[in-house]
């Protein structure tokens, strides 16, 4: 098989590792090596992050208005549109995601960019009806300058949309450490943010091994803020490496978000529903709805329809549109996913569908699984899989489903199916989670905040709160009076 080789994207320029290093990218559909990339460390770490510090200083970038950076954002969407099936093709080769998946949100990540586009002219500060003769005050929010975006295998370039473009509106510079398993895609990008005329070092991308360049990255006292997607493990160092220069930070972390079906549900409706949450991206994201709540009254007839609708997923080559689900994208976390249902028939669980790898595919597949549990406190109910493993419960009434929901450390996403408006408001209500999807699920929009609670993170990614976080607040105070200032020791 042909190997494709990258390079890393400095300040403008593709450059390989400083030590020559290089690793080697596997598809996950096969198993065997598809391209060669440059393994950074500390000292690509600390080129990258000086080079990006220089960029915010320039007055090629910050000599720039705010409607030229929406200007330049607009372009860049236009860039990713024009060019969305080969950035879909590249993702899909790297982390084994369906390519009817990666065509699909490169249909909707333009509109990322031309929203953040509008905003960067309109982050208007106030004055402030202060209570002083002779005195003005007002707000302005700045830049914070050098951000570094931590991005995952799973999605890699809609992570780094939702990071890059509210950062860039606001007007800070950034350094992009993507997965070691999926960083192809992300390379190609950051070249059309060259070609959308972004000067040289306001994007910069180093790729590597979360040990050496990811940690560097998160340490290096010219980052004044974090954005990382990822697992709770990584997070706690994350946090940790952050405190100690001040940075601001957001995490956006894993999930075991539940998707709750009422007695009155659509049935075709919440059938798919759930396929969707747990076997798209073959269960594979953040707010995968891998807890199954179904109301009693409904069970039977919801399982038998979810059984005869997973036994028609199609599992096969990602690069086939007709297949439904591909790989996990990484032979490791396929390990995780089999060791997890092990775990789970040990403690007694009964295994409704899948539960094994495909006898007949050869690279890291794993088939659609659904899990009846009898008990809220097993292994698979409470810790994440990340991989398409559903474990089903029944639940008798509200008070019970919002029990249940609310009965993990996690707290990112949920859905909730009725045709109750007023049942999906109460629960959306008094469900403990970040973003809750009412009779539909994995909806997004540039104009949304995503993000969750407790062991699911904080911070907000999406939306106007997401350009606002990439922000300082100054309030600034002016003196109006011709009068000179008085006893200077006294707090005005």
């Amino acid at each position: 098989m042909t190997t494709t080789t990258f390079q890393m994207l400095v300040g403008g320029q593709s450059v390989p590792a400083a030590s020559g290093a290089t690793y080697a990218s596997l598809n996950p559909a096969t198993g065997e090596v598809w391209s060669t990339l440059p393994d950074g460390d500390a000292a690509d770490v600390d080129h990258a992050v000086r080079v990006a510090d220089a960029a915010f200083r320039s007055t090629a970038w910050r000599g720039l208005t705010a409607s030229a950076r929406g200007k330049l954002l607009r372009r860049l969407g236009d860039l990713v549109a024009e060019n969305a099936g080969e950035l879909a093709e590249l993702e899909t080769r790297d982390n084994g995601k369906l390519i009817r998946e990666t065509r699909g949100q490169l249909a909707y990540l333009p509109e990322f960019f031309h929203y953040a586009a509008g905003l960067a002219d309109k982050l208007e500060g106030s004055t402030l009806p202060i209570d002083k003769a002779d005195m003005f005050a007002f707000t302005i929010h700045e830049p914070l300058g050098v951000v570094a975006a931590i991005v995952p295998w799973n999605s890699p370039l809609y992570l780094t949309a939702i990071k890059l473009a509210p950062a860039l509106a606001a007007g800070n510079t950034l350094v992009i450490k993507p997965s070691e398993h999926a960083s192809a895609s992300i390379l190609r990008f950051a070249e059309l943010v060259a070609l959308a005329g972004f000067p040289d070092g306001v994007v910069n991308v180093v790729t590597g091994f979360g040990a050496g360049a990811g940690a560097a990255l998160t340490r290096h006292p010219l980052v004044r803020r974090v954005a990382f997607t990822g697992g709770a493990a990584t997070a706690r160092h994350v946090v940790r490496a952050t405190a100690e220069n001040f940075a601001k930070l957001s995490l956006e972390l894993g999930g075991k978000s539940a998707n709750i079906v009422f007695d009155d549900a659509d049935l075709e409706g919440a059938v798919n529903g759930a396929v969707a949450g747990i076997y798209a991206a073959s269960g594979q994201s953040c707010v995968a709805g891998s807890r199954l709540l179904v109301q009693a009254g409904i069970y039977d007839r919801f399982v038998a329809a979810l059984r005869e609708r997973i036994a028609r997923i199609s599992i096969g080559d990602p690069l086939d549109p007709s297949s439904d689900m591909g790989p996990m994208a990484t032979e490791q976390q396929l390990g995780i996913v089999e060791t997890m249902v092990a775990r789970a028939r040990e403690q007694g669980v009964t295994v409704l569908a899948g539960g094994k790898r495909p006898a007949a595919q050869s690279g890291w597949y794993y088939e659609p699984t659904l899990l009846e549990c009898g008990s809220a406190d097993l292994d698979i109910v409470q810790n994440e899989v990340f991989g398409p493993v559903a474990a089903i419960m029944r639940f008798s009434d509200e008070d019970d489903a919002i029990r249940l929901a609310n009965g993990t450390d996690y707290a990112l996403a949920a859905g909730v199916w009725t045709r109750d408006l007023a049942r999906g408001h109460r629960m959306a209500r008094d469900v403990h989670a970040g973003i809750v999807w009412v009779n539909t699920y994995r909806a997004v929009s540039a104009m949304a905040p995503i993000g969750g609670y407790g062991a699911s993170g904080y911070g907000r990614e999406g939306g106007i709160h997401a350009v606002l976080d990439y922000t300082e607040l100054k309030t600034v105070w002016v003196n109006l009076s011709d009068q000179p200032m008085g006893d200077p020791f006294v707090m005005r």
